[in-house]
């Protein structure tokens, strides 16, 4: 059933596995779009009218990027734009409808009124500890950072644990638990032998150089670069832009400890017109 399709696609992109189903995802989510949320494909009752499940498709299918209408939202809302206050109390249906918001256009109200109602929301049943303590742990980290603005290893990290507490008797699920931390501790050591290449290259350069003032941002670059991403099979992006990355605060500290007014002018001018030659038609 679509539903469970999207619980499964959900399951294994917040434990950092997706890479792995790219073609099997993108086909699935093709699929969920293509027959639409009011075909009578769907079973009403299964699929298409709690908002848990709508909030859901909304999410996967935007992230991804197909083209999707809040619009269908609209059920749940009254004549004055307002969502139905009895949604309030709908649990996993306003944690999902948070996070959907947040992939929001300008100019979509639905979604702002989404993110506001199900904040609002999700703020009283913690003050009210009408929930346990699972669920605290999901909005507490939810209110930090949405799943699909977070950087993909720490959702992975963090669902791991969860789904490891959470104790789910289903056979389905603890195999893709098993397999995301086995995976998890095969991609952390990918990453701690690019980072140890990283630094043998980095350390050279910064020993050998007369650059005391310039800052020593190795793992900072390269977590930032890693946050982008992390799939074991860009490594050699990973590597050529973290040395990038080096390079350019090089620059960037030479420039703003040495630099006199003419040469920071002229450095600017022919950065501008090498690498921003139609400036002009940009703003």
């Amino acid at each position: 059933m679509i539903a469970d399709q999207l619980r499964l696609i959900d399951t294994i992109q917040r434990l950092g596995i997706g890479y792995h189903f790219e073609t099997e995802i993108e086909e699935a989510l093709e699929r969920v779009h293509d027959v639409g949320e009011n075909s009578s494909f769907i079973n009403i009752d299964e699929e298409g009218t709690d908002l848990y499940n709508k909030a859901l498709r909304f999410r996967l299918l935007r992230q991804q990027g197909f083209p999707v209408s809040p619009d269908g939202f609209r059920k749940f809302m009254n004549n004055e734009g307002k969502f139905e206050q009895w949604l309030a109390t709908d649990e996993q249906g306003l944690l999902s409808l948070y996070e959907a918001a947040h992939i929001a256009f300008n100019g979509e109200d639905i979604l702002d009124e989404a993110l506001s109602f199900a904040t609002k929301s999700l703020k009283s049943m913690m003050q009210d500890k009408k929930i346990n303590a699972s669920f605290q742990k999901q909005i507490d980290f939810a209110f930090r950072v949405p799943a699909w603005k977070c950087v993909p290893r720490s959702l992975a990290r963090h669902s791991i644990d969860f789904y490891s507490d959470h104790h789910d008797t289903s056979l389905q699920n603890q195999k893709l638990l098993m397999f995301a931390k086995l995976d998890f501790n095969m991609v952390q050591k990918f990453h701690q032998q690019e980072l140890q290449e990283l630094a043998k290259w980095w350390g050279s350069i910064y020993e050998a150089t007369d650059f005391p003032y310039v800052r020593d941002r190795l793992v900072e670059s390269y977590y930032g670069i890693n946050s982008i991403f992390f799939e074991p099979k860009y490594r050699l992006g990973r590597i050529i832009a973290t040395k990038f990355w080096l390079v350019i605060t090089i620059l960037d500290d030479t420039y703003d400890n040495y630099a006199t007014y003419e040469e920071v002018r002229s450095l600017t001018e022919a950065i501008d017109e090498r690498f921003l030659p139609h400036k002009s038609c940009i703003y």
